[in-house]
């Protein structure tokens, strides 16, 4: 059977859509990037033990002592960890998200109820929409949207509107037909049958379905931080690139403390509208009272206005006295000459030791002169769009004229090169130097059972990987004998360790230069038929006009070089330090390289 083109129909119309609707897509651009920043200010406003304490008051008037008291807990833990302003960052981004699918569920659900034309139509749509793997629709999100925060908060829209849409029409269609017929029979018109009647029967269903797309965004929070989201979604993408388990595991308890804060006061306030949720809830406690009389007090819920006073005190307290650790992110700004005066830069990277030095280090040298500098974590394809769209600044870290081929001949129309910093580097796989007999790629033909089958590739955008998979296997014959392990390239580095230290043949995707050889005893594997092509240039890019606009970054960034022994020094100093301790450790290294830091970017 012929091959049928869909994935060419789709890219066609995506393109077509681009071109026709850009004016469209830049105007929702703007609109739900005004809507997040304005929740977002509004959360991030107050101190955060202060606003924990207003959530907490929340949680108390709505389900009791006890759950006020959890809520303050689990909120004064996420604000220990420095997590605060990526929760409240995540908090935006699902309320933005929730807000914008109820406006469109809920009619959809009620037009569903009242048709039923309309309710076939849309069930398969709405199938389609909930059994799409989400992170699909970052795709087209990108494309249409950049990276940011925007296209996580459309790809969480699509993904969460199915329940909200379902339940809507549930719950309509589940109020006592007798009702509504009783309600006409009185002279009701239509419009006040469904608000004063169906709607109010509805209410409990329709906030089942208003939770499940609160949750399902809480689930979306992490493959949205993969396109430059931020908030914890950004925090867990970075720790999976990094496999830094701590940082891992202080994001994943932060999401997990606000989706069960939203999971309980969602139920609770579902109950609350509704006359007969009310009545039921007011029954279990009184029964609860009877049978356990100390529960009383945890179940009690007071007047709103008195326990605010009480609980802000409380927390406005333990905020002076520091009680409960950091509040937000501490400023990294380091002191010296004004010259940036604020101005704004964004600078993207691919999680590459090379190119996390040399971010962090731009990131330090322009913070000193006076910029505000915003660094983001992206994949190739994200990152490279993200430039072209004018989403970030620029980037330090693109191997040309090989490796990143195909990005470049895509974006360069939209991209300006600011040339070389270092080079030339070269592409290989290797093996420890244990491994004997395998010393060229084409030793490693036959051998696949001593490699348990596999080589251990990095990120799958990478343009090192499209080579190995294209052109270097095939041309040594490996094809279908080796499977190639995508991944990232901290997850790399950690196979390779642990095969070095347990002394199992092993064979990575590597790259020079790069602190691992001098760490580990390693073997280059020789390419005789020149598979990975000549060694490239580590080049600066960034989006047209940059230079124009900043022409001293844009004159520091042309003149910007390292030799070989500054670039394997500063990151063996980051490798040290630890993660998550990056331009710590660059203002180390700068401080034992005198001088440095104002012949790279000089007053």
């Amino acid at each position: 059977m012929p091959r049928l083109p869909l994935g060419e129909w789709v890219d066609s119309s995506v393109d077509w859509l681009q071109a026709q609707f850009s004016w469209l897509f830049d105007a929702v651009s703007t609109g739900v990037t005004g809507l997040y920043d304005g929740i977002d200010a509004v959360l991030s406003a107050p101190q955060p033990l202060l606003f924990a304490g207003i959530l907490a008051v929340v949680a108390w008037w709505l389900r009791g002592l006890a759950a006020g008291v959890l809520a303050f807990a689990g909120f004064a833990l996420v604000d220990s960890v420095q997590l605060w302003d990526e929760a409240m960052a995540t908090l935006s981004l699902v309320l933005v998200a929730t807000l914008v699918t109820l406006v469109i569920a809920v009619p959809l659900g009620i037009w569903a109820a009242r048709s039923k034309t309309v309710s076939a139509v849309l069930r398969p749509v709405l199938d389609f929409m909930q059994t799409m793997p989400a992170m699909v629709y970052l795709i087209p999100g990108i494309i249409f949207f950049g990276v940011g925060v925007v296209p996580g908060i459309i790809a969480t829209i699509v993904f969460a509107l199915p329940p909200g849409v379902r339940m809507t029409e549930l719950g309509i269609r589940q109020v006592d037909g007798e009702l509504v017929e009783a309600a006409e029979a009185f002279g009701t018109t239509p419009r006040n049958t469904l608000l004063r009647v169906q709607l109010p029967l509805a209410l409990p269903t329709i906030m089942a379905g208003v939770n499940q797309v609160i949750m399902l965004g809480l689930s979306m929070v992490v493959i949205a931080g993969m396109v430059g989201g931020g908030g914890l979604g950004g925090a867990v993408y970075r720790a999976i690139g990094n496999v830094d388990i701590g940082l891992g595991f202080e994001a994943g308890v932060s999401i997990v403390v606000l989706a069960m804060y939203l999971d309980r006061m969602t139920g609770a306030l579902g109950r609350q509208v509704s006359p007969l949720g009310r009545r039921a809830a007011a029954k279990a406690r009184a029964l609860l009272s009877a049978k356990r009389p100390g529960a009383k007090l945890w179940a009690h819920r007071p007047q709103p206005v008195t326990a605010l006073v009480g609980v802000v005190v409380l927390a406005l307290v333990a905020g002076g006295t520091g009680v409960f650790g950091g509040s937000g992110a501490s400023s990294t700004t380091a002191s010296g000459p004004n010259g940036g005066h604020g101005k704004k830069i964004s600078i993207g990277y691919i999680p590459w030791d090379e190119g996390i030095a040399s971010t962090f280090l731009w990131k330090e040298l322009l913070e000193r002169r006076g910029y505000e500098v915003e660094t983001k974590q992206l994949e190739a394809g994200a990152l490279y769009t993200g430039l072209a769209g004018g989403q970030l600044d620029f980037q330090t870290d693109s191997w040309l004229p090989v490796t990143h081929e195909q990005y470049w001949k895509k974006y360069q129309n939209k991209l300006e090169d600011l040339g070389s910093w270092y080079g030339p580097t070269s592409l290989e796989l290797s093996v420890p130097s244990y491994v004997k007999g395998v010393d060229s790629l084409a030793d490693l033909k036959g051998k696949a059972g001593q490699f348990k089958g596999r080589i251990v590739g990095i990120e799958p955008s990478a343009g090192m990987m499209g080579i190995l998979k294209d052109k270097v296997l095939k041309e040594y014959g490996l094809e279908g004998e080796y499977e190639v392990v995508d991944g990232s390239t901290p997850g790399m580095l950690a196979e390779l360790k642990r095969s070095y230290e347990r002394k199992e043949p092993v064979v990575v995707t590597l790259w020079s230069p790069h602190w691992a050889y001098s760490t580990h005893d390693l073997k280059k594997l020789a390419d005789p038929k020149g598979s990975w092509g000549k060694g490239d240039g580590v080049h600066t890019l960034a989006r047209k006009g940059f230079a124009a606009e900043n022409p001293e970054v844009g004159s520091w960034l042309k003149n910007f070089e390292l030799t070989e022994k500054q670039l394997t020094d500063l990151e063996a100093v980051i490798q040290k330090t630890g993660k998550g301790k990056e331009q710590e450790a660059v203002r180390t290294w700068l401080d034992n390289s005198p001088g440095l830091a104002e012949k790279l970017a000089p007053q």
